[in-house]
């Protein structure tokens, strides 16, 4: 990564996480999560997908599990030779290739199998567009977490982990 890659500082009720975005390799995921930032889309949504030696997933959720009005999908940048590696942030979808919208998530592993490697839905993978470069200690803390089902949803934290502010820096 470069130095011209923005960097994003994302408080949780644990701990600040900083993240180098890849806007090179991945355009489309940057911009769409740096506008979904400015906006204050992020702020008061939660980590409301959290499994131990795989990935924190965010983004979308109110504590109280309403989901937040998104924008149109994104098209999937999968292809872009980034790999969901321990520690890299990619978008959340949904079965469909291109419905990314504004959930990530953080591999708190090397998860080979999210990535593209072909052009199914199911082998098309999921796009990773940053990397933590501070804050990997949260993310463990958060992954750790015990976690229940609750409104539909599996493994969410008992104990709300809030995302209270995402700020690009510049």
């Amino acid at each position: 990564m470069s130095n011209s890659n923005p960097l994003v500082q994302m408080e949780t009720s644990l701990g600040e996480i900083i993240l180098e975005l890849d806007v090179e390799k991945a355009p489309l995921s940057v911009e769409n999560f740096i506008a979904y930032a400015r906006a204050g889309h992020y702020d008061g949504t939660i980590f409301h997908r959290v499994i131990k030696g795989f990935m924190i997933q965010g983004g979308g959720l109110t504590p109280e599990m309403q989901e937040k009005p998104t924008r149109e999908p994104i098209k999937n940048e999968a292809r872009n030779k980034l790999k969901n590696k321990t520690g890299t942030i990619a978008m959340a979808r949904t079965e469909e290739v291109d419905s990314a919208t504004a959930q990530f998530f953080i591999n708190t592993e090397d998860n080979k199998f999210l990535n593209n490697t072909g052009t199914s839905p199911a082998d098309f993978g999921y796009a990773v567009f940053g990397q933590v470069v501070d804050g990997m200690n949260v993310v463990y803390t958060i992954e750790q977490r015990a976690t229940t089902s609750r409104d539909g949803y599996d493994d969410v934290p008992v104990e709300p982990v809030v995302i209270t502010k995402v700020t690009v820096l510049d």
